[in-house]
């Protein structure tokens, strides 16, 4: 069995304390993996993405369920054909995976486009909720 040492054990600490610190020498790492505006939010029938698609068409974005991961993928190019005074809002490509609890019923998720905005609706899986056992 291996043990700890607390050299270790201190390093972890300051990892993990220092984690979320804006000068952190960690922070850059988490935050280069979402540099686009996604909302991941809990409800009481299950989990919602709300993904910023401004612009986009419906037949542009690709949604696959993959086992336990959903994937939400743009990858095509903006021709730039306007010439640009202020350019503030984003269409540049993404591809975006996530693994989905098996608490979340993944084969029977919704996806609408509204207002900007691509929904996507995972809800709880059934068979996940408690059950009472009655003892012969």
């Amino acid at each position: 069995m291996t043990q700890l040492t607390e050299s270790v054990l201190k390093d972890f600490d300051l990892v993990w304390k220092n984690f979320f610190v804006p000068t952190s020498k960690y922070l850059p790492i988490i935050s280069n993996k979402m540099n686009y505006p996604v909302d991941i939010y809990s409800t009481n029938v299950g989990i919602q993405f709300e993904i910023a698609a401004v612009g986009l068409e419906k037949s542009d974005i690709e949604i696959l369920t993959e086992g336990e991961t959903l994937r939400v993928i743009y990858d095509k190019e903006e021709k730039e054909t306007k010439a640009y005074i202020h350019k503030g809002i984003a269409k540049r490509a993404f591809d975006f995976a996530w693994k989905i609890s098996p608490d979340l019923n993944i084969s029977k998720a919704t996806a609408n486009m509204e207002s900007g905005l691509l929904c996507i609706s995972i809800p709880y899986a059934k068979e996940r909720t408690p059950k009472r056992l009655m003892i012969n």
